[in-house]
């Protein structure tokens, strides 16, 4: 059934991208993304809550416009998303923390009137750390860092020149961020 239905939306966003005569994201615009994930991509399930929800900013620039027609263009810029979580079950606690830092480089295509939509590619460094907690036994703490690297896609919607609701799907700091962006 998807499959079926996809093409169909595709072909309806190619339709109406014929019309769209600039992008809402141009060579020289500055864009920053504040972001509250949904779905965090480290440590969930039972016997896992919040202590802090995935939070996210990244800062876009403009590099390039119309990179293959007139309404494409490239933006590069950097990440930082945090969050952390307990565990707490078996008779032990543990706190986590996930600490991402990185650079981003997007590829934006103007649809639709007022609608910044856009793919792109991070690539960064990863910090997690686990603290025990537990009653009268202290385990102590551990820290683990890494390379991290994630692929998404996103959707701004501008109410006006400079405000906008924006969210994003990929991996990253959470599955889903959802937040405003501010264009400078």
């Amino acid at each position: 059934m998807i499959k079926h239905f996809l093409p169909v939306v595709f072909a309806f966003l190619f339709a109406l991208s014929v019309n769209a005569q600039n992008t809402t994201f141009n060579e020289g615009d500055k864009v920053l993304n504040l972001g509250l994930g949904l779905g965090s991509t480290l440590y969930t399930g039972s016997f896992y809550s919040t202590s802090v929800p995935p939070v996210s900013a990244s800062f876009e620039v403009g590099i390039k416009d119309e990179l293959f027609d007139e309404n494409s263009s490239l933006g590069v810029g950097g990440y930082l998303g945090y969050s952390s979580s307990n565990y707490s079950g078996f008779g032990s606690s543990y706190g986590f923390s996930n600490f991402i830092i990185g650079g981003r480089g997007s590829l934006h295509y103007h649809f639709i009137e007022n609608l910044d939509t856009y793919a792109g590619l991070m690539l960064g460094f990863r910090v997690v750390s686990w603290k025990s907690s537990s009653g009268s036994f202290d385990y102590g703490s551990v820290a683990g860092s890494g390379l991290a690297s994630a692929f998404y896609i996103g959707g701004r919607y501008y109410f006006t020149d400079n405000l906008a609701a924006m969210g994003e799907l990929g991996y990253g700091i959470a599955w889903l961020n959802i937040g405003i962006s501010l264009k400078f």
